[in-house]
């Protein structure tokens, strides 16, 4: 629900789209300050526990939005972001790695894909269900805060539906097959982990990838609503009623259609990419798909900023489909072979997704300054670095710093 947002502040609380960032800011910001703890969480008390107490701050910061609506200001709201995103990265922190020790370790970047598509679920889902509440189905904007409220309301009994559940489940603290072999032979020291160069790059790559992912998903509706040209009166006819409105004597997307556009059509195709690279991983190299998956979304990038029309509409859309396995794909190689010390490794993983916090903002700075396809330039080049990481994953997996 976080990328709807972005438009929705910029109308309620008449800020800038550099301002509008603060959303993705607060939320990320709460990643990076929690991984270190909820690794240790992680270990003190176990997978099970982790993930409880991950639920339980889940529940206290979805529910912290209904005296959010009462304060009604954008740092009330910013507020309830930063708690809900403490509680997340409880989750994500002991989540992933826990994925790749259920099996064999060669399937573990397929297993987190796979697992990680229920996420993709989330996403289809998530724009539908907060634009239906707080953006405006019609040419004039929604510019009240009253309901915004209530899909995280639902969002708080999800959690804590789910705190039960895993609450009455057995939850087995699992340890991956080099952590056993380590301390049979007595917890023989292992190298430290930044001379471990796949897990320091993977690092990077991590913050690059959540950057640009994270700006994209934000300034979606922005672009639609900036640079997408106007509906062919036939198309437009054939769309419901709440996806088009009239400007300046032409048809274009609502912001509720944007966001429908974005819940169905973008994360539809992020959730086959999740779906198809879980199958697609079991036969081809991980670094292999990262590295082709990120040059491609590069090129998206760059038809995105030349402005070709629906062309450029066509692009960012299939760009989803290409970053769908980035993020746990990213996640598997960089914990690759760690042994004793994958659940710290993860933290830092988890702590990376700063990049979502930090170069929003400066995609928001471009667009208020150039455009709103000036703002794409960002992802563009961080898209290069991600590919270039898949490349040189294999020589930097064998390589440990002295």
């Amino acid at each position: 629900m976080l990328d709807t947002l972005n438009k929705h502040f910029q109308n309620s609380f008449a800020i800038s789209k550099m301002r509008s960032a603060l959303v993705q800011n607060a939320f990320y910001l709460g990643y990076f300050v929690m991984a270190l703890p909820a690794g240790m969480l992680a270990r003190r008390f176990g997978y099970k526990g982790g993930l409880m107490i991950g639920l339980s701050v889940i529940m206290l910061g979805a529910f912290w939005f209904i005296p959010a609506t009462q304060i009604g200001t954008y740092w009330a709201f910013l507020t309830g972001l930063f708690i809900l995103a403490v509680g997340f990265t409880c989750m994500e922190t002991i989540a992933n790695p826990y994925a790749t020790i259920l099996g064999p370790p060669e399937a573990g970047a397929a297993r987190i894909n796979l697992a990680q598509s229920c996420n993709g679920i989330g996403w289809m889902l998530g724009p539908a269900l907060a634009g239906s509440f707080i953006l405006s189905s019609t040419g004039e904007v929604n510019k009240s805060n009253d309901t915004l409220y209530l899909p995280y309301l639902l969002l708080g009994f999800g959690a804590a539906a789910m705190l039960v559940v895993i609450g009455f489940s057995e939850v087995p603290d699992l340890q991956a097959e080099t952590e056993e072999e380590a301390a049979a032979a007595g917890a023989i020291p292992r190298p430290s982990l930044w001379r471990r160069w796949h897990f320091t790059g993977a690092v990077v790559a991590q913050f690059c990838y959540v950057a640009a992912q994270t700006g994209i998903f934000s300034y979606f509706i922005n672009f639609l609503a900036t640079e997408a040209p106007a509906l062919d009166a036939a198309w437009a006819a054939r769309l419901p009623k709440h996806m088009v409105g009239l400007k300046d004597g032409g048809h274009y997307f609502t912001d509720r259609g944007a966001a429908t556009l974005l819940s169905v059509g973008a994360f539809g195709l992020f959730l086959l990419g999740r779906l198809g690279g879980s199958l697609a991983l079991r036969v081809f190299q991980p670094h292999r798909m990262l590295a082709l998956y990120s040059g491609l979304n590069a090129v998206l990038m760059i038809c995105v900023v030349m402005h070709f029309g629906w062309l450029s509409v066509g692009a960012l859309l299939l760009s989803f489909f290409y970053m769908s396995i980035s993020y746990p794909t990213i996640f598997a190689l960089g914990i690759h072979g760690l042994g004793e010390q994958t659940k710290r490794a993860s933290s830092f993983l988890v702590m990376a997704i700063l990049g979502g916090a930090i170069m929003p903002l400066f995609m928001g700075w471009l667009a208020d300054r150039g455009g709103m396809r000036a703002g794409f330039l960002m992802p563009m080049g961080l898209f290069a670095l991600i590919a270039a990481y898949g490349a040189a994953w294999p020589k930097l997996e064998r390589v440990i710093q002295k």
